[in-house]
Protein backbone atom coordinates (compact mmCIF):
# COMPACT_ATOMS: atom_id res chain seq x y z
CA UNK A 1 0.00 0.00 0.00
CA UNK A 2 1.36 3.35 -0.99
CA UNK A 3 1.66 6.37 1.31
CA UNK A 4 -1.18 8.14 -0.46
CA UNK A 5 -3.50 5.21 0.20
CA UNK A 6 -2.61 5.19 3.89
CA UNK A 7 -3.21 8.90 4.20
CA UNK A 8 -6.55 8.61 2.43
CA UNK A 9 -7.53 5.69 4.66
CA UNK A 10 -6.77 7.69 7.80
CA UNK A 11 -8.44 10.85 6.54
CA UNK A 12 -11.84 9.22 5.98
CA UNK A 13 -12.62 8.42 9.65
CA UNK A 14 -11.16 11.76 10.72
CA UNK A 15 -13.41 13.56 8.25
CA UNK A 16 -16.46 11.65 9.51
CA UNK A 17 -15.52 12.48 13.09
CA UNK A 18 -15.09 16.14 12.22
CA UNK A 19 -18.47 16.28 10.47
CA UNK A 20 -20.14 14.56 13.44
CA UNK A 21 -18.52 16.97 15.90
CA UNK A 22 -19.53 19.93 13.77
CA UNK A 23 -23.18 18.82 13.59
CA UNK A 24 -23.24 18.14 17.34
CA UNK A 25 -21.74 21.48 18.28
CA UNK A 26 -24.06 23.31 15.90
CA UNK A 27 -27.15 21.60 17.31
CA UNK A 28 -25.97 22.22 20.87
CA UNK A 29 -25.29 25.88 20.12
CA UNK A 30 -28.81 26.33 18.78
CA UNK A 31 -30.38 24.41 21.71
CA UNK A 32 -28.43 26.11 24.52
CA UNK A 33 -27.80 29.61 23.19
CA UNK A 34 -29.80 30.53 20.07
CA UNK A 35 -33.20 29.24 21.20
CA UNK A 36 -33.07 30.89 24.67
CA UNK A 37 -31.92 34.18 23.14
CA UNK A 38 -34.86 34.14 20.71
CA UNK A 39 -37.25 33.54 23.59
CA UNK A 40 -35.62 36.35 25.55
CA UNK A 41 -36.13 38.73 22.64
CA UNK A 42 -39.79 37.74 22.44
CA UNK A 43 -40.50 37.88 26.19
CA UNK A 44 -38.20 40.69 27.24
CA UNK A 45 -36.62 41.00 30.68
CA UNK A 46 -39.65 39.34 32.26
CA UNK A 47 -38.23 36.05 31.04
CA UNK A 48 -35.32 36.46 33.48
CA UNK A 49 -37.38 36.97 36.62
CA UNK A 50 -36.08 33.89 38.45
CA UNK A 51 -32.48 34.69 37.55
CA UNK A 52 -32.76 38.23 38.95
CA UNK A 53 -34.54 37.04 42.11
CA UNK A 54 -31.93 34.33 42.76
CA UNK A 55 -29.00 36.70 42.24
CA UNK A 56 -30.60 39.39 44.39
CA UNK A 57 -31.32 36.86 47.15
CA UNK A 58 -27.69 35.73 47.29
CA UNK A 59 -26.43 39.33 47.41
CA UNK A 60 -28.99 40.24 50.09
CA UNK A 61 -28.15 37.37 52.44
CA UNK A 62 -24.43 37.90 51.85
CA UNK A 63 -24.66 41.55 52.92
CA UNK A 64 -26.73 40.68 56.00
CA UNK A 65 -24.29 37.97 57.02
CA UNK A 66 -21.47 40.56 57.26
CA UNK A 67 -22.93 41.83 60.55
CA UNK A 68 -22.90 39.71 63.71
CA UNK A 69 -26.63 39.99 64.39
CA UNK A 70 -27.42 39.42 60.72
CA UNK A 71 -25.22 36.33 60.60
CA UNK A 72 -27.20 34.82 63.47
CA UNK A 73 -30.50 35.40 61.69
CA UNK A 74 -29.17 34.09 58.37
CA UNK A 75 -28.05 30.93 60.12
CA UNK A 76 -31.43 30.56 61.82
CA UNK A 77 -33.36 31.04 58.59
CA UNK A 78 -31.23 29.17 56.07
CA UNK A 79 -28.51 27.33 57.92
CA UNK A 80 -28.78 23.58 57.24
CA UNK A 81 -26.64 20.96 58.94
CA UNK A 82 -26.98 17.21 59.09
CA UNK A 83 -27.39 17.11 62.87
CA UNK A 84 -30.61 19.16 62.74
CA UNK A 85 -34.02 17.45 62.94
CA UNK A 86 -35.35 16.42 59.59
CA UNK A 87 -38.42 18.69 59.69
CA UNK A 88 -36.24 21.71 60.48
CA UNK A 89 -33.85 20.88 57.63
CA UNK A 90 -36.74 20.60 55.19
CA UNK A 91 -38.11 23.92 56.42
CA UNK A 92 -34.78 25.72 55.93
CA UNK A 93 -33.82 24.14 52.60
CA UNK A 94 -35.63 26.65 50.31
CA UNK A 95 -33.93 29.59 52.06
CA UNK A 96 -30.55 27.83 52.02
CA UNK A 97 -30.51 28.17 48.23
CA UNK A 98 -29.82 31.89 48.64
CA UNK A 99 -27.36 31.65 51.52
CA UNK A 100 -23.85 31.70 49.98
CA UNK A 101 -21.22 29.30 51.21
CA UNK A 102 -18.50 30.89 53.30
CA UNK A 103 -15.60 29.17 51.53
CA UNK A 104 -16.58 30.13 47.98
CA UNK A 105 -16.26 33.49 46.16
CA UNK A 106 -19.61 35.23 46.10
CA UNK A 107 -19.39 37.07 42.80
CA UNK A 108 -18.25 34.04 40.83
CA UNK A 109 -21.10 32.04 42.33
CA UNK A 110 -23.58 34.80 41.46
CA UNK A 111 -22.48 34.71 37.81
CA UNK A 112 -22.94 30.93 37.57
CA UNK A 113 -26.26 31.18 39.40
CA UNK A 114 -27.59 33.87 37.07
CA UNK A 115 -26.59 32.00 33.89
CA UNK A 116 -28.01 28.67 35.12
CA UNK A 117 -31.37 30.13 36.18
CA UNK A 118 -31.61 32.32 33.08
CA UNK A 119 -31.03 29.48 30.62
CA UNK A 120 -33.28 27.10 32.55
CA UNK A 121 -36.12 29.64 32.84
CA UNK A 122 -36.02 30.46 29.14
CA UNK A 123 -35.72 26.84 28.00
CA UNK A 124 -37.81 25.00 30.61
CA UNK A 125 -40.14 27.51 32.23
CA UNK A 126 -40.32 28.88 35.74
CA UNK A 127 -42.21 26.04 37.40
CA UNK A 128 -39.89 23.32 36.12
CA UNK A 129 -36.81 25.40 36.90
CA UNK A 130 -37.84 25.80 40.53
CA UNK A 131 -38.79 22.12 40.78
CA UNK A 132 -35.45 20.89 39.41
CA UNK A 133 -33.43 23.30 41.57
CA UNK A 134 -35.23 22.31 44.75
CA UNK A 135 -35.24 18.58 43.96
CA UNK A 136 -31.51 18.39 43.29
CA UNK A 137 -30.68 20.44 46.41
CA UNK A 138 -32.96 18.29 48.57
CA UNK A 139 -31.48 15.10 47.14
CA UNK A 140 -27.97 16.21 48.11
CA UNK A 141 -29.06 17.22 51.62
CA UNK A 142 -30.92 13.99 52.36
CA UNK A 143 -28.16 11.81 50.93
CA UNK A 144 -25.58 13.60 53.10
CA UNK A 145 -27.69 12.81 56.17
CA UNK A 146 -27.78 9.16 55.11
CA UNK A 147 -24.01 9.03 54.64
CA UNK A 148 -23.41 10.50 58.08
CA UNK A 149 -25.94 8.13 59.66
CA UNK A 150 -24.13 5.15 58.13
CA UNK A 151 -20.84 6.20 59.66
CA UNK A 152 -17.31 5.81 58.29
CA UNK A 153 -16.54 2.81 56.15
CA UNK A 154 -18.98 1.19 53.75
CA UNK A 155 -16.37 1.30 50.96
CA UNK A 156 -15.98 5.06 51.32
CA UNK A 157 -19.68 5.83 51.10
CA UNK A 158 -20.19 6.70 54.77
CA UNK A 159 -18.98 9.85 56.52
CA UNK A 160 -17.78 10.50 60.09
CA UNK A 161 -20.16 12.17 62.57
CA UNK A 162 -18.06 15.36 62.54
CA UNK A 163 -19.45 16.18 59.10
CA UNK A 164 -22.89 16.61 60.65
CA UNK A 165 -21.88 20.02 62.01
CA UNK A 166 -20.68 21.36 58.64
CA UNK A 167 -22.86 24.16 57.29
CA UNK A 168 -24.59 22.91 54.14
CA UNK A 169 -25.78 26.03 52.31
CA UNK A 170 -25.42 27.70 48.95
CA UNK A 171 -26.96 27.39 45.49
CA UNK A 172 -24.13 25.28 44.07
CA UNK A 173 -26.14 22.03 44.06
CA UNK A 174 -29.05 23.79 42.32
CA UNK A 175 -26.70 25.28 39.71
CA UNK A 176 -25.08 21.90 38.99
CA UNK A 177 -28.49 20.24 38.81
CA UNK A 178 -29.90 22.82 36.39
CA UNK A 179 -26.92 22.61 34.02
CA UNK A 180 -27.03 18.81 34.04
CA UNK A 181 -30.80 18.63 33.53
CA UNK A 182 -30.62 21.14 30.70
CA UNK A 183 -27.80 19.20 29.05
CA UNK A 184 -29.76 15.93 29.22
CA UNK A 185 -33.03 17.40 27.97
CA UNK A 186 -31.47 19.46 25.18
CA UNK A 187 -28.93 16.76 24.28
CA UNK A 188 -25.89 18.91 24.86
CA UNK A 189 -22.90 16.58 25.38
CA UNK A 190 -20.38 19.40 25.73
CA UNK A 191 -22.26 21.08 28.58
CA UNK A 192 -22.86 17.71 30.21
CA UNK A 193 -19.19 16.78 30.03
CA UNK A 194 -18.06 20.10 31.44
CA UNK A 195 -20.55 20.00 34.30
CA UNK A 196 -20.25 16.34 35.26
CA UNK A 197 -16.52 16.21 34.69
CA UNK A 198 -15.86 19.25 36.83
CA UNK A 199 -17.93 17.79 39.69
CA UNK A 200 -16.08 14.47 39.52
CA UNK A 201 -12.74 16.27 39.53
CA UNK A 202 -13.84 18.40 42.49
CA UNK A 203 -14.88 15.35 44.53
CA UNK A 204 -11.53 13.69 43.82
CA UNK A 205 -9.39 16.77 44.43
CA UNK A 206 -11.28 18.00 47.51
CA UNK A 207 -13.07 15.04 49.12
CA UNK A 208 -15.51 16.91 51.32
CA UNK A 209 -19.25 16.97 51.96
CA UNK A 210 -19.98 19.56 49.27
CA UNK A 211 -18.28 17.50 46.56
CA UNK A 212 -20.40 14.47 47.37
CA UNK A 213 -23.57 16.52 47.40
CA UNK A 214 -22.69 17.88 43.95
CA UNK A 215 -22.31 14.35 42.62
CA UNK A 216 -25.68 13.40 44.10
CA UNK A 217 -27.21 16.48 42.46
CA UNK A 218 -25.77 15.43 39.09
CA UNK A 219 -27.25 11.94 39.48
CA UNK A 220 -30.67 13.30 40.48
CA UNK A 221 -30.68 15.70 37.52
CA UNK A 222 -29.82 12.87 35.12
CA UNK A 223 -32.71 10.78 36.46
CA UNK A 224 -35.13 13.71 36.12
CA UNK A 225 -33.88 14.44 32.62
CA UNK A 226 -34.43 10.85 31.50
CA UNK A 227 -37.99 10.98 32.83
CA UNK A 228 -38.69 14.17 30.88
CA UNK A 229 -41.34 13.65 28.19
CA UNK A 230 -42.50 10.33 29.66
CA UNK A 231 -45.31 11.75 31.79
CA UNK A 232 -48.08 10.02 29.83
CA UNK A 233 -46.32 6.68 30.04
CA UNK A 234 -45.87 7.04 33.79
CA UNK A 235 -49.52 7.99 34.22
CA UNK A 236 -50.62 5.01 32.15
CA UNK A 237 -48.41 2.70 34.21
CA UNK A 238 -49.79 4.08 37.48
CA UNK A 239 -53.37 3.81 36.25
CA UNK A 240 -52.81 0.20 35.23
CA UNK A 241 -51.77 -0.62 38.79
CA UNK A 242 -54.78 1.10 40.38
CA UNK A 243 -58.31 -0.38 40.21
CA UNK A 244 -60.89 1.39 38.03
CA UNK A 245 -62.92 4.12 39.67
CA UNK A 246 -66.32 2.57 38.86
CA UNK A 247 -65.64 -0.76 40.49
CA UNK A 248 -65.57 -1.27 44.22
CA UNK A 249 -63.52 -3.84 45.97
CA UNK A 250 -65.64 -6.59 47.54
CA UNK A 251 -65.64 -6.62 51.31
CA UNK A 252 -63.68 -9.51 52.83
CA UNK A 253 -65.90 -12.38 53.88
CA UNK A 254 -66.25 -12.64 57.64
CA UNK A 255 -66.12 -16.12 59.17
CA UNK A 256 -69.48 -17.21 60.54
CA UNK A 257 -70.02 -19.72 63.36
CA UNK A 258 -71.56 -23.03 62.25
CA UNK A 259 -75.28 -23.33 63.07
CA UNK A 260 -76.26 -25.98 65.69
CA UNK A 261 -77.39 -29.26 64.21
CA UNK A 262 -81.13 -29.89 64.54
CA UNK A 263 -82.38 -33.31 65.78
CA UNK A 264 -83.42 -35.60 63.02
CA UNK A 265 -87.19 -36.22 62.83
CA UNK A 266 -88.54 -39.48 61.42
CA UNK A 267 -90.13 -39.15 58.06
CA UNK A 268 -93.95 -39.73 58.06
CA UNK A 269 -95.17 -43.06 56.73
CA UNK A 270 -96.42 -42.92 53.23
CA UNK A 271 -100.05 -44.12 52.73
CA UNK A 272 -101.03 -45.65 49.44
CA UNK A 273 -104.48 -44.47 48.37
CA UNK A 274 -106.85 -47.09 46.84
CA UNK A 275 -107.81 -46.51 43.24
CA UNK A 276 -111.13 -44.71 42.91
CA UNK A 277 -113.98 -46.75 41.40
CA UNK A 278 -115.81 -44.83 38.67
CA UNK A 279 -119.45 -44.14 39.57
CA UNK A 280 -122.24 -45.51 37.37
CA UNK A 281 -123.88 -42.99 35.12
CA UNK A 282 -127.20 -41.66 36.40
CA UNK A 283 -130.29 -43.05 34.54
CA UNK A 284 -133.10 -40.55 34.08
CA UNK A 285 -136.37 -41.58 35.76
CA UNK A 286 -139.31 -42.39 33.39
CA UNK A 287 -142.97 -42.10 34.39
CA UNK A 288 -145.30 -45.05 33.71
CA UNK A 289 -148.38 -42.89 33.34
CA UNK A 290 -148.98 -42.12 29.69
CA UNK A 291 -149.17 -38.52 28.90
CA UNK A 292 -152.22 -37.24 27.03
CA UNK A 293 -151.69 -34.63 24.43
CA UNK A 294 -152.99 -31.27 25.38
CA UNK A 295 -155.74 -29.75 23.24
CA UNK A 296 -154.93 -26.48 21.67
CA UNK A 297 -156.50 -23.61 23.47
CA UNK A 298 -159.85 -22.41 22.05
CA UNK A 299 -159.77 -19.09 20.41
CA UNK A 300 -161.10 -16.33 22.55
CA UNK A 301 -163.35 -13.53 21.30
CA UNK A 302 -160.40 -11.26 21.46
CA UNK A 303 -158.55 -13.45 18.99
CA UNK A 304 -161.31 -13.16 16.31
CA UNK A 305 -160.73 -10.74 13.56
CA UNK A 306 -162.15 -7.31 14.04
CA UNK A 307 -165.62 -6.63 12.43
CA UNK A 308 -166.61 -10.29 12.44
CA UNK A 309 -169.06 -11.60 15.16
CA UNK A 310 -167.89 -14.48 17.16
CA UNK A 311 -169.67 -17.74 16.46
CA UNK A 312 -171.60 -19.35 19.24
CA UNK A 313 -170.28 -22.61 20.43
CA UNK A 314 -172.70 -25.57 20.24
CA UNK A 315 -173.73 -26.73 23.63
CA UNK A 316 -173.51 -30.49 24.03
CA UNK A 317 -176.03 -31.96 26.34
CA UNK A 318 -174.68 -34.49 28.71
CA UNK A 319 -177.04 -37.24 29.74
CA UNK A 320 -176.55 -39.28 32.82
CA UNK A 321 -176.69 -43.08 32.40
CA UNK A 322 -179.20 -43.26 35.27
CA UNK A 323 -181.85 -41.49 33.26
Amino acid sequence: MTAEGRVERLCRPLARLARFAGRTLRAEWHAIVVDPVRRLVGRGLSGLLLAFVAAFGVVFFHDIAQHPAGAVWVRRLGGVTADLPLWLSLLRTPVSLYVPALDLPVWAGITQLFIAFALAELALGRARTLAVAYATTLAGTLTARLMIAMGPGWWGFGLPPECGRVLDTGPSAAVVGLFTYLAVVRRAPVVFTLTGGSMVWESIAVPNLAGREHLIAVGAAIALGLLHGRRERLRAAVRSLLPPRGTERPAPAQPTAPAPAEPATPAPARTVAAPAVPAAPAVPETSTVPRTPKAPPAPTPSDAPAGRPAEARPRVATTSPDR
